[in-house]
């Protein structure tokens, strides 16, 4: 099967989710700019963070270290901690998307947490890589145009949360995710892994209530792989 098997319907609308997602998230590149900026790094090196890091979570962890006066190495390292929850996605999607060779590789490169929702709320492989590859490119693609222009315009943007794109990067990903929770099984996983996250944010370092909390959805997933799942009504 092809992504030219896929139903005219089914393909717009897993294009313009998609896109849309894109837009929220790419758009959020102007705030890692600016702070990038802020903390000391240069246009050029702020712009490479983003061609050749690009998740964000570990970019602005980065930057946030060095901004505290932290050494970079320091702040590499809490960039790969955060970056390690996508060893997890990798490990549930490259069965469902089937590519090899190069093709696994470059997908490798955007592989994030949009991605990777677009791609595990779907019922084919078409459709699975699909999603994927729209929302990563385009999410890759606004991003990176996004942090130049934030690291051009440096401070005179101002904080990003005043035009509320934090918000919206956050509620396109729980829409992506809210039709996953049609189950009771996967209702209690989402309450467990938010009440792990959230007792673990006062005393442990920023991202680690993220891998947590994905600990959580992986243990009740190697625990119940041999059970069925409750069906929608």
């Amino acid at each position: 099967m092809t992504e030219a098997t896929l139903d005219p319907r089914e393909r717009s609308s897993i294009i313009r989710d998609s896109l849309g997602v894109g837009v929220a998230t790419g758009a959020y590149g102007v705030g890692f700019g600016a702070v990038s900026v802020a903390a000391g790094l240069s246009v050029a090196q702020t712009c490479a963070l983003s061609l050749l890091v690009f998740t964000g979570a570990s970019q602005f962890a980065l930057v946030g270290v060095i901004a505290t006066g932290g050494a970079p190495i320091s702040g590499a390292l809490s960039a790969m901690l955060l970056g390690t929850r996508n060893t997890l996605y990798g490990l549930r999607l490259a069965p469902m998307l089937q590519w090899r060779g190069w093709r696994r590789a470059l997908a490798a490169h955007v592989l994030i947490d949009e991605s990777t929702a677009m791609s595990v709320t779907r019922e084919t492989t078409p459709a699975a890589r699909l999603g994927f590859l729209t929302t990563g490119v385009s999410v890759f693609v606004l991003w990176n145009v996004a942090t130049c222009a934030g690291a051009v315009a440096g401070n005179a943007i101002g904080d990003p949360r005043t035009y509320g794109l934090d918000a919206a990067v956050g509620a396109a990903f729980l829409a992506l995710l809210w039709p996953r929770l049609h189950s009771r099984r996967n209702q209690v996983v989402a309450v467990v892994a938010a009440a792990v996250a959230l007792g673990a944010v006062p005393i442990v370092p920023a991202g680690v209530p993220v891998l947590a909390a994905a600990a959580v959805a992986l243990l009740a997933g190697i625990l119940t792989k041999d059970q069925p799942q409750e069906q929608q009504p």
